[in-house]
């Protein structure tokens, strides 16, 4: 492990722990993997806010879209087996379709670019309106005319997914779900990770929650529908754990993995830019690639009703990471991007001198909270309040036990005032003074503020 890897995994759950309680989000947990090993692993909330089960990270959550990248490894491995190729059309697996998507390739269907409806012309599954469909009413829907050309654009669809899975059914002569489980999650080691539902009954699984708008208060939703013929574009069941560890694998870099090197490669390479969107992203095969904190980063997004995840592995630090939420509005995307910059940040300075090391905390005014968090030779300003803290943080120089210089920060904050810490009897830390703002610890200021402004 790298040095500066530890502080940085030991400032995320701090970060995480408030940006939970700041949003009020019912549930989230986080895991971390290090070249192939489990180095972080966290649960904040609850798996069912009215039952108020403690969430763990052991909950399985629906992690709906990162099934793609699995379907996408499936098809890498029948192509390493010779069972298929990237080139071949759809029509010489699966009948019954339009002649246009017929003639669309197995490889157009992984990188969203075969032109298919997204979710058919009546998507209420994803309102718990109806089930998903079945085999015979997915290749009903694929019967009609694709929405646009084939390979002209990126156009995400769920059921071209979902037609790669009858894909994977005609050319193995297996069911989707167990073949999937046989060829790819076993031999993964994934032991926490389903195709779809049901799951065993001992095993715990978290409950997705609403937004709290438009009723003005969350409503459980218990997320244990199976999506029958959508299995392998949405269905899949996990942990963040097996989700790091999955990307892990798929990392050109990693030292095991179920595909080849060359077809890791082959699924990350970036084929079609995400057009008409500010965010800057592209899509391979069942890959999402992306750059954060100026690190390449592939992985994928999840959503179902009442949860959100999203997964990175980032080849250079040889990192990868997950983050799962349950709740409709949860804000896996953000907490994940967070985290990068907290490691990005900690990798730039470094782990902290024995100088600064204790130059640590959480400290409060009736404003606002800031983390001290030391790293390198300086100790920096954080705001655990945005979506990454160390963003125009301000920097402090330690010449002393208990006194330093604010050395860096913002035109409206203190830059070039002084910094002291003031000790109470026992010897510990009481306060903190940045410049002429004296921050306290959570309890002082929640009291101060009841007791000024009333309860």
């Amino acid at each position: 492990m790298d040095n500066w890897l530890k502080p940085a995994l030991d400032y995320i759950p701090e970060w995480l722990e408030y940006q939970m309680h700041e949003t009020e989000q019912p549930g989230c947990v986080i895991a971390i993997v290090d070249k192939g090993g489990v180095v972080l692993e966290r649960a904040f909330g609850y798996a069912d806010i009215v039952e108020r089960v403690p969430l763990t990270p052991r909950h399985r959550f629906r992690v709906a879209s990162h099934s793609k990248s699995f379907t996408a490894a499936g098809i890498m491995k029948l192509r390493e087996a010779d069972k298929l190729g990237l080139d071949d059309r759809i029509g010489q697996y699966v009948d019954g379709l339009h002649p246009a998507v017929a003639e669309a390739t197995i490889a157009q269907l992984l990188s969203h670019s075969a032109g298919i409806v997204r979710d058919g012309t009546d998507s209420g599954q994803w309102q718990d309106r109806r089930p998903f469909p079945d085999a015979a009413e997915l290749r009903s829907d694929l019967a009609a005319v694709p929405v646009i050309e084939a390979n002209t654009r990126f156009k995400y669809s769920n059921h071209g997914y979902g037609l790669a899975g009858l894909v994977i059914e005609a050319a193995t002569g297996t069911p989707y779900r167990s073949w999937i489980k046989h060829a790819i999650i076993a031999p993964a080691g994934l032991e926490e990770t389903e195709p779809d539902m049901p799951v065993a009954g001992s095993v715990p699984v978290a409950h997705g929650h609403s937004a709290k708008l438009p009723l003005g208060r969350r409503v459980v939703i218990p997320g244990d529908n199976p999506t029958n013929a959508l299995a392998s574009a949405t269905g899949f069941v996990s942990t963040a754990r097996d989700l790091a560890r999955w990307f892990a694998q798929l990392d050109p870099a990693a030292k095991e993995s179920v595909l080849t090197v060359a077809s890791r490669r082959e699924m990350i390479r970036r084929q079609w830019r995400y057009p008409h969107s500010s965010l800057e992203r592209c899509y391979g095969l069942g890959i999402i690639s992306a750059k954060t904190a100026e690190w390449e980063c592939f992985g994928h997004n999840g959503a179902f009703q009442g949860f959100v995840s999203r997964t990175m592995a980032l080849p250079e630090p040889a990192l990868a990471m997950s983050v799962v939420t349950n709740a409709a509005d949860g804000l896996a995307d953000r907490w994940l991007d967070g985290s990068i910059h907290i490691l990005a940040t900690f990798a730039k300075h470094g782990a902290p001198t024995s100088e600064v090391r204790d130059w640590t905390g959480r400290w409060w005014t009736r404003w606002v909270a800031v983390d001290l968090v030391p790293m390198g030779g300086k100790v920096m300003v954080g705001s655990p309040t945005l979506p990454n803290p160390f963003m125009d943080a301000s920097e402090i120089s330690v010449s002393g036990p208990d006194c330093g210089r604010i050395s860096l920060a913002s035109g409206f904050a203190h830059h070039g005032e002084p910094v002291r810490r003031i000790r109470g009897r026992n010897g510990k830390v009481d306060e903190v003074w940045l410049g002429g703002m004296r921050f306290q610890p959570e309890v002082v200021v929640a009291a101060e503020l009841e007791q000024h402004y009333g309860g």
